[in-house]
């Protein structure tokens, strides 16, 4: 089973069969590095970039030109000459030329709950996206350096949902419920604001101000009833997939669900709608998983009869209605360890995962429902020359003092309150019955 990398060049050469998004994913990513907000070839190509998004310097010369071999002995040997002082964190999506150099590989939560667990690492290289290494750097300690290798690396989910929007429906909504901290009798608020970990850390702080918390993929019904138990309505943001899943299986009727579209008068719902609501779902989704289709589950049963069907809950609910089951990464990777040899899996999630999965179990049919290849842009960004340059200038040389490059750091004003929606999220326990 050859990488995705390999995949998609010999697709884009004619060497190889199949069908890739866009041919531009053959290119490095520092050309697309060019002064101008961006997230690149791949799933996310389309969607709008907010214009204060970060951008990543011109990587020196050396690294762009050194062959995979060479890039491969200097982290090795960087790594080697690091050793315990730097922990790299790999994300499940990432390429795996950049996986193979990771010291743990995870999920976002799985990661930053690493990073938390490891204060003797003077510095945390994050192989991922943005969000995660702002999380990492809330998580960790205070002389504890995150490094993301490409600031551009983003996200657009989480670039889906800003500061300023959520602040401004939270001021509309609280001209329909009222005082937002009065408890009725059952010694509940009106409204409690719920972000997805996919998410920039001051709409963390905004959950941690006003009586919020996190969710993950993993977590999302536990936090959902944690959020139910002091509330009588979720705003919830910014993924609305995750959101409405989570939910309708929790009970939740789909019509006490109304979408907040930020570009419309109260979201595009009416006040009786809001009133009415018991989850407000902020109209954002990931560009990978709404890929995944209805018609790729039924072509997936129809050529492979008996296949079990796995996707991620940011699939839109007709795709996760129509799947055997959803879950996170982690839930698909658990999965397919503990299923019989022989077993058929369609995988409805990024095809980095999907292709590492199917390599790791040999003695599974492991294949992605979507046939054309089309990793997520932002977790592209990440490049073994990256990686090289940040991590020889923490070794430094004779020439070069030692430097932290592409430092992330999450302001006092922000980390404060975002940590306290973090601790509520890993302090709240499943199993605590709410009526929704």
């Amino acid at each position: 089973m050859t990488s995705v990398d390999t995949l998609i060049r010999g697709i884009t050469n004619g060497v190889a069969p199949g069908e890739v998004c866009s041919t531009d994913l053959v290119e490095a990513p520092w050309n697309f590095d060019t002064g101008i907000p961006a997230y690149g070839p791949g799933s996310s190509m389309f969607d709008a970039i907010p214009a204060h998004s970060p951008l990543q310097g011109e990587l020196p010369e050396e690294y762009r030109t050194a062959s995979a071999d060479e890039l491969h002995a200097r982290i090795m040997a960087a790594k080697a000459t690091l050793g315990d002082r730097v922990l790299m964190l790999g994300h499940f999506y990432q390429r795996d030329e950049v996986v193979q150099y990771a010291d743990y590989v995870g999920d976002s939560f799985q990661l930053a709950v690493k990073a938390k667990a490891s204060p003797a690492a003077e510095a945390i290289v994050f192989c991922g996206v943005h969000f995660m290494a702002e999380t990492a750097d809330l998580l960790s300690g205070p002389d504890q350096a995150v490094i993301l290798p490409n600031l551009a690396a983003g996200c657009s989910m989480a670039d889906m949902a800003d500061i300023d929007s959520v602040e401004a429906a939270w001021e509309q909504l609280e001209e329909i419920y009222g005082d937002m901290t009065a408890v009725d009798e059952s010694g509940r608020v009106p409204v409690i604001p719920v972000t997805y970990m996919n998410s920039a850390a001051d709409l963390k702080g905004f959950c941690g101000r006003h009586g919020g918390i996190v969710c993950t993929s993993s977590n999302a019904e536990t936090v959902l009833e944690w959020a139910f138990a002091r509330g009588r309505r979720v705003l919830f943001f910014p993924d609305q997939h995750l959101g409405r899943n989570t939910a309708k299986a929790m009970g939740v009727p789909l019509s006490q669900m109304p979408m907040w579209n930020p570009r419309r008068p109260l979201g595009g719902s009416t006040v009786a709608e809001l009133e009415d609501a018991k989850v407000v779902l902020w109209n954002g989704f990931c560009s990978v998983h709404k890929r995944f289709t209805v018609d790729q589950i039924a072509k997936a049963r129809a050529e492979f009869p008996g296949v079990k069907v796995i996707v991620h809950p940011e699939c839109p609910m007709p795709v996760v209605d129509a799947a055997d089951a959803a879950g996170s990464t982690d839930f698909i990777v658990k999965a397919i360890a503990a299923a019989p040899a022989g077993s058929t899996f369609a995988i409805g999630t990024e095809i980095n995962l999907v292709q590492r999965l199917a390599q790791e179990y040999p003695q599974h049919t492991i294949f992605c429902l979507d046939s054309v290849v089309c990793p997520c842009s932002t977790m592209y960004r990440i490049h073994p020359g990256y990686i090289a340059w940040a991590l020889e200038a923490l070794v430094g040389s004779a020439s070069r003092p030692s430097e932290v490059l592409n430092r992330i750091q999450v302001a006092d004003d922000i980390a404060v309150p975002a940590r306290i929606a973090l601790d509520r999220m890993l302090a709240a326990k499943p199993g605590h019955t709410v009526s929704v």
